[in-house]
């Protein structure tokens, strides 16, 4: 098995950026989910409600966000003026990020046709993860999330139109598995970096928004089919939620070595 793609989505909920090789730290790949947008009241925004979001194109570069989306003039988020606390929370957990340029946010409220600011998660992130004293930035609730082409393989298969890997927002795509055969895998090492498989990364609405569009599929697809054949006590499944032990680069060709999984033989 070996390590066939690397995602960055530096906004949450913007479109993914893909990359051959990515710096994996505790907190995530380097930059990932490192901006959120959020009502004025601080509670996020995401593409479950907005999927015009996926429409974002986020291009990191030295210092900045460059942003771009349908209709928009080019526009740049600087780390630098993000210095105002801003209380806000993911999913219940409450922590502080930074705030920063108004016209940021009026590019977004005009988008969106809503208002809304953006939060920068800032270089030393205040939230601290679930299972590990590491911090975290925007994630839903774990660093990483790893899919494996043999699951995407297998749910096309009993699709009248196949999905892509991005409909599942992946940091970490893995070829040479079978079908959801990292449903078993405990602990994996992709080249320098162990991970420990934290748990099944449980999906929502959002995987039937066409990251090519941002439109919703008319038929619910591809969430319909994972409900009659991927549902579990605690939701609909497809992907691993990870957290890094240690550092390192990664890159696309990289060994994928499955150390321990929940199999006894």
């Amino acid at each position: 098995m070996h390590l066939a793609e690397l995602y960055v989505h530096p906004l949450k909920s913007g479109r993914g950026v893909r990359h051959g090789r990515a710096f994996a730290g505790q907190a995530g790949l380097l930059g990932d989910r490192s901006w959120m947008l959020t009502t004025p009241q601080g509670e996020f925004i995401t593409a479950r409600s907005h999927p015009m979001l996926t429409q974002v194109r986020v291009t990191m570069i030295p210092g900045a966000l460059l942003l771009q989306a349908p209709g928009m003039p080019l526009r740049a988020a600087i780390s630098a003026v993000y210095t105002q606390p801003a209380a806000t929370s993911v999913w219940g957990d409450d922590f502080a990020a930074w705030h920063g340029d108004a016209t940021v946010d009026a590019w977004f409220s005009q988008f969106l046709g809503q208002p809304c600011q953006l939060l920068f998660i800032g270089e030393a992130p205040q939230r601290q993860q679930k299972t590990q004293a590491a911090p975290l930035g925007f994630a839903d609730g774990y660093p990483y999330l790893l899919a494996g082409e043999g699951s995407l393989a297998d749910l096309n298969g009993q699709l009248a139109t196949p999905v892509t890997m991005r409909h599942f927002r992946p940091n970490l795509v893995i070829a040479g598995s079978g079908p959801y055969e990292e449903d078993d895998w405990t602990v994996i090492r992709i080249g320098p970096v162990v991970f420990d498989v934290a748990k099944p990364c449980t999906r929502c609405v959002l995987t039937t928004v066409d990251p090519a569009t941002g439109q919703r599929a008319a038929d619910q697809e591809p969430l319909a089919t994972l409900m009659r054949t991927r549902q579990f006590d605690d939701g609909v499944r497809f992907g691993q939620n990870l957290a890094a032990r240690n550092e390192g680069l990664l890159e696309v060709g990289m060994e994928v070595e499955v150390l321990e999984t929940t199999l006894a033989f």
